[in-house]
């Protein structure tokens, strides 16, 4: 029987850069909008069409040699992302319409970018091309006639192997955080992510089982874990160029579905959980891009992988839960449960692996969106310079970040009376979560990603279309470039 999921990960288009156009290729020209010392006059007809030049506007053309007018704007190199992105959507509705109608399926288009397109504006567009279109979904009907490769009519290639490696890490994980969680167990995650470094030089993946986890003292895990017939894992990726002068650690929340567990989520919007695991998701994406990219820098990734659910073993408000290393929480709320097994692994790489910096994401607090909407990632750090190099390589690559305050006067907030720290001591939910997380980081430079908003989409905007958005893998990977 077929599988009716598609396949983990999918596969990218095809770009190409050439000067020219191969005969019977369907082709969209780039057009920028009217500046102002157009006046009235705008631009030029071309097949019929009057352009209008807006960034993200896509116009057919009925007549001539070129199908389809993409808008960019003020020419921005943003500008190009956006239009990439709804240009291969419309490219895609075309083709698929083609074949309604007993048309010839077409399977690549070309793209000609005006003559002052630079590197920067050509990887872009590549953006755009590559994570415009993407789609998951799981059906009955076979697999649609698709495009495969995009041509790209320009004299500046740009690195598109990065760019294609960065934007594959945002697809994969788009791919693992939409994928259902009746397959998505912590099991298939594990398996999943050792499957997909087999083969890439110096990363290997080792896939932590329950009975490890309790021999080690997961204690926090194994709480979130345990009600949960499907029991937890802990993925561990190690990247180990040689010569590497610097060692990352990050960390990523992998709650494969959440309920909330005894303190249970209201039923309306609870289908989306199966995306709570979209730290976890960025983190396995951008160590396999990093690893596909060679960065000369040691990296060593965690994803605590567990499902929270409701059933006689679950863990309960005002249970004291015994984390790796000896550290006591008062459980407070478990729906907190991102932070519990979060603690686990940041004080097991920490102490295992002694690295220079660590960095954890996590679709943690609904706060977040609340505070800064659903299109930016907080980021909360012990070190400045952590923070503005997490800020810049987010603007690098396309995604926005903005540094949130680690009060010190809510600190004592997060410090216990029958265990040493308190899981859900109420006040700001963003801000004492990360206080809490810092409680098991020490003295070394820690950054922790929030991405409860960004995470998921209910609509498209840009390269980003409604469900996972694979939010922050980019950021990471060009996060650790920065060291190179």
């Amino acid at each position: 029987m077929r599988n009716p999921l598609p396949p983990v990960p999918g596969k990218l288009l095809e770009l190409e850069v050439s000067d020219d156009v191969r005969r019977g290729t369907p082709l969209a020209t780039l057009i920028a909008a009217p500046s102002e010392e157009d006046g009235d006059a705008g631009l030029e007809e071309i097949g019929g069409v009057r352009p209008t030049g807006k960034a993200g506007d896509v116009q057919t053309v009925p007549t001539g040699g070129v199908r389809w007018l993409a808008g960019v704007g003020d020419g921005e190199p943003k500008q190009y992302r956006k239009a990439g992105a709804a240009l291969v959507r419309a490219v895609s509705s075309a083709l698929e319409e083609d074949v309604k109608a007993g048309q010839k399926a077409f399977r690549a288009f070309a793209v000609e970018l005006p003559e002052d397109a630079g590197a920067e504006h050509v990887e872009e567009l590549a953006f755009g091309l590559l994570l415009g279109g993407y789609r998951f979904t799981v059906t009955a009907e076979e697999p649609k006639q698709s495009l495969r490769t995009v041509r790209l009519i320009t004299r500046h290639g740009g690195d598109l192997e990065r760019v294609r490696e960065l934007a594959a890490a945002a697809a994969f994980a788009r791919d693992l955080a939409n994928t259902p969680s009746n397959v998505k167990t912590p099991a298939w995650l594990a398996e999943t992510a050792v499957r997909v470094a087999g083969g890439i030089p110096n990363l290997t993946v080792t896939a932590r089982d329950e009975k490890w986890l309790a021999e080690q003292g997961f204690g926090g895990v194994l709480a979130v874990g345990g009600g949960s017939a499907a029991p937890p894992r802990l993925i561990e990726l190690e990247y180990r160029p040689r010569g590497a002068k610097t060692h990352l650690l990050l960390v990523g929340k992998g709650i494969t579905f959440d309920t909330g567990g005894l303190s249970i989520k209201p039923a309306d919007g609870m289908h989306l959980m199966r995306t709570d695991m979209a730290g976890g998701a960025a983190i396995i994406a951008a160590v396999r891009a990093i690893a596909a990219l060679r960065l000369p820098v040691k990296v060593t990734a965690l994803v605590p992988a567990a499902e929270n659910h409701v059933s006689g073993s679950s863990y309960r408000p005002g249970d004291i839960v015994r984390h790796y290393g000896g550290k006591t929480t008062e459980v407070g709320n478990t729906d907190a449960e991102g932070r519990m097994v979060l603690a686990d692994a940041l004080v097991y790489g920490i102490k295992k692996h002694k690295p220079d910096a660590v960095i954890d994401a996590a679709t943690l607090t609904g706060a977040m969106k609340v505070s800064l909407g659903v299109r930016t990632g907080g980021v909360f750090a012990t070190d400045d310079a952590l923070a503005e190099r997490v800020t810049k390589a987010g603007e690098r690559v396309g995604e926005a970040w903005w540094r949130m305050p680690l009060l010190e006067d809510l600190a004592e907030t997060v410090q216990g009376s029958l265990g040493d720290v308190r899981q859900a001591p109420g006040g700001p939910g963003g801000i004492v979560a990360a206080l809490f997380l810092r409680e098991f980081v020490g003295d070394l430079p820690w950054a922790h990603l929030d991405i409860a908003g960004p995470a998921r989409a209910d609509k498209t905007y840009a390269d980003v279309v409604p469900g996972a958005t694979g939010f922050a893998a980019r950021t990471l990977v060009e996060l650790v470039a920065s060291y190179a």
